[in-house]
């Protein structure tokens, strides 16, 4: 059973079809909604068209209410989350029933609400164009799209003829579709398809200029991201993402904090809310600043709604930003204020004298330094732990070393901490080389525990880290208790080697403190 048959009533090129830039201001407001999904129960049972429709009106619902408080809240675009319409953990034929015909937009004008005959087989397409329309505001939704396609003209084509792909769909705000992504980098999804080619896809607005589009596990690599980012200059992203949380390294909010911060971009990132699989996490981020949701207790879904500064070069001058120039994976002074003495302290760190295989804060050193191994995200990690009120530590993985100068608050509990290094190919549930240095707050007082997951910490951490990388793209993060987002002091390349960041006056324990470096370049070795 399958429902990729797309008929043309009309057929009309796109000639300006995109809506025209205008620059009426320097701020817009954004929405995301992270979404409770309703899910099939027999996901891999195969059922008739009218079945599956009736279960993903009952997600379209809550996106049609969600979108119209959103746009009472003046928001002029909304992303909702990836899957969040049918679910998952469907078979490629199981989910046949869920799958529309998305058009190229490049190639077709179509707004679904104002022509709802023109395609067969696009139920949703027009509930969420009306949406768009009805609310006057762009929506980024995601949804199972199916291709046909020729075998033998396309190698690639599969053995059933017609592609699966998992697809965001972007709608303006009279309904028209004006961008397509198929996701590049699948995430154990046996119903959908790779494509065949690369989709660097971006669409504009008139409220903000350009906006790139990518899905979830796409964030993790080179391709489309980086080359959206450093190559086409897109400043702004939308990002649909099921993303199943994994600390202490990988939470949605970390890493979509520490993604927006280092790569210089806002991005509206829509997760799902599924608290047995432990799927939430959302929210709306500037380089400066956050509005952000995470929830494991909580059953409901969550309206973000936040007035942002436009970050489209064509608009605000090239790489100019709230605090200066904003170039990606460089590191951003958080303001310009003079640097201070103790700022001048922690940039220094480097200078202190190394003693065995560790710094120490004073030039004699009485306890060597007491490297150990623990596994931390299936990652075999070389650490270090913290002894101590401060200190100056090194640890080393191959050629990547991380320094770390540090000074803390004592706890009324005690709490075990270590600073740890990995380079090497990550090759559990997906294959991509990484170049860690992290301080990490244990789950115990045993070094065994160091890598475990924890969401809380009450020691009070002043640092400045440093690793030696041999990529530029580098991810710096920090996470307090309670799931409490921070930016780093400082942060930037001491020398074409040396990335550090510094942070002091925590308000919250220190659960991660990362630089997460992705050396896109050796993920095929």
């Amino acid at each position: 059973m399958a429902f990729c048959v797309l008929t043309v009533v009309i057929f009309s090129l796109c000639l300006g079809g995109l809506p025209q830039v205008r620059a009426d201001g320097l701020s817009y407001v954004a929405a995301v909604y992270e979404h409770k999904v309703i899910l099939n129960p027999h996901p891999r049972v195969p059922q008739e068209r009218k079945a599956a429709l009736a279960h993903m009106k009952q997600n379209l619902d809550v996106f049609e209410e969600q979108t119209a408080l959103a746009a009472k809240q003046g928001a002029q675009i909304i992303v909702f989350p990836e899957d969040g319409i049918h679910g998952f953990n469907f078979s490629r034929s199981s989910i046949a029933a869920y799958l529309e015909t998305v058009p190229d937009p490049g190639l077709v004008t179509w707004s679904p609400c104002a022509d709802p005959y023109r395609f067969n087989n696009t139920e949703v397409l027009q509930r969420l164009s009306c949406m768009a329309q009805k609310n006057h505001i762009f929506l980024v939704a995601n949804l199972p799209d199916c291709q046909v396609c020729n075998r033998s003209a396309d190698t690639h084509c599969p053995p059933d003829g017609q592609y699966q792909f998992n697809t965001d769909v972007v709608f303006s705000d009279n309904g028209t579709i004006v961008a397509r992504y198929h996701k590049q980098n699948l995430y154990f999804e046996a119903a959908f398809d790779t494509p065949p080619n690369v989709e660097y896809v971006t669409f504009s607005t008139p409220f903000a200029g350009r906006f790139g589009v990518f899905t979830c596990f796409d964030i993790l690599f080179r391709e489309p991201v980086v080359t959206l980012i450093e190559d086409m200059g897109i400043r702004q992203l939308v990002y649909p993402t099921a993303w199943m949380n994994q600390l202490p390294l990988l939470d949605a909010v970390q890493f979509q904090r520490s993604f927006s911060y280092s790569a210089g971009v806002t991005l509206l990132a829509a997760n799902v809310r599924a608290a047995a699989l432990g799927m939430t996490g959302s929210g709306i981020y500037t380089p400066w600043d956050a509005l952000h949701h995470h929830d494991m207790v909580g059953e409901f879904g969550k309206l973000l709604v936040k007035r942002i500064p436009v970050l489209d070069p064509s608009l605000i001058g090239d790489g100019v930003g709230k605090d200066g120039i904003l170039i990606p994976y460089s590191g951003h002074p958080k303001d310009n204020r003079p640097e201070t003495d103790k700022d001048k302290a922690w940039a220094d760190a480097a200078l202190f004298p190394r003693i065995g295989g560790g710094y120490c804060l004073k030039e004699e050193c009485s306890v060597e330094p007491t490297f150990f191994n623990s596994v931390m995200m299936y990652d075999n990690f070389t650490l270090l732990p913290l002894q101590g009120e401060a200190g100056n530590l090194t640890v080393c993985d191959g050629s990547l070393c991380c320094h770390m100068l540090f000074q803390r608050t004592a706890p009324q509990k005690e709490e075990l901490y270590a600073l740890g290094a990995f380079n090497g190919l990550h090759v559990v549930h997906g294959t991509y080389y990484l170049e860690i240095c992290t301080l990490v707050r244990c789950t115990g007082l045993e070094k065994e525990s160091c890598g475990g997951e924890t969401e809380h910490a009450q020691t009070l951490v002043d640092f400045h880290l440093v690793g030696t990388f041999s990529t530029k793209h580098v991810y710096a993060g920090i996470l307090g208790s309670g799931m409490t987002l921070d930016l780093p002091d400082h942060s930037g390349w001491e020398n074409s080697s040396r990335f550090y960041m510094s942070k002091t006056g925590m308000t919250n324990g220190l659960v991660t403190a990362m630089l997460y470096g992705r050396n896109y370049e050796k993920d095929s070795t």
